[in-house]
């Protein structure tokens, strides 16, 4: 069985970037779901990528040669749970981590250590600031696509809605600086957020 999965999110619209497809924008000669696929790619045995039909190809383009498996919404648009759920139902482990597409510096030292975190629980879930950070944490898998199915039950839950009902330990920010780096939650959203990031990358 495999040890550890990685899920990335990757199904969202890219309204703010004016049209193009967010998940492979050029960040500073590399496509941003590359950047974030080869640094979860170290801490996991196999990569799920949970997007739209029509994402598969671009985003095909964009992984090049890595190993993965694409797990398509059936229904698209119905929002990141439903992403969660389909990309978990994909995977082989009983701890998946589960990450947006456009996190560029995502930190695998956070990442492994949200690992260690979520054993003999449901779910590690950092929380950086005011906020939870539902798609930079790992679940246990099985439960939680039942906790994504009990949400979603209810028409187009809250992002953290899974999190309610699972046995989760929440990662707060001292905790977390004290094993990577909080750059690993800044996301990319404008195509100013890619200048900001290339800036930080060249």
């Amino acid at each position: 069985m495999t040890h550890r999965s990685g899920v990335i999110v990757a199904g969202g619209r890219s309204v703010r970037m004016g049209g193009t497809e967010k998940t492979v924008a050029d960040v500073a000669g590399t496509p941003l779901i590359r950047r974030v696929a080869n640094r979860l790619c170290v801490v996991t045995d196999e990569l799920i990528v949970n997007c739209r039909e029509e994402q598969r190809g671009p985003i095909a383009g964009a992984l090049g040669e890595l190993e993965y498996r694409f797990a398509t919404d059936a229904v698209p648009d119905r929002g990141p749970v439903a992403g969660i759920e389909t990309g978990l139902e994909a995977a082989g482990a009983e701890y998946s981590a589960v990450v947006a597409a456009d996190m560029p510096f995502l930190d695998a030292d956070l990442i492994r250590y949200l690992f260690e975190r979520a054993a003999d629980r449901e779910a590690a879930v950092p929380r950086p600031g005011e906020w939870f950070e539902p798609l930079h944490a790992v679940y246990k898998t099985s439960p939680s696509i039942a906790a994504c199915e009990r949400a979603l039950e209810g028409g187009n839950p809250r992002i953290i809605e899974p999190l309610s009902t699972l046995d989760r330990v929440v990662v707060d920010r001292e905790e977390l600086l004290e094993h990577g780096s909080l750059d690993s939650f800044e996301s990319i959203d404008t195509p100013e957020d890619v200048e900001w990031a290339e800036s930080r990358l060249i």
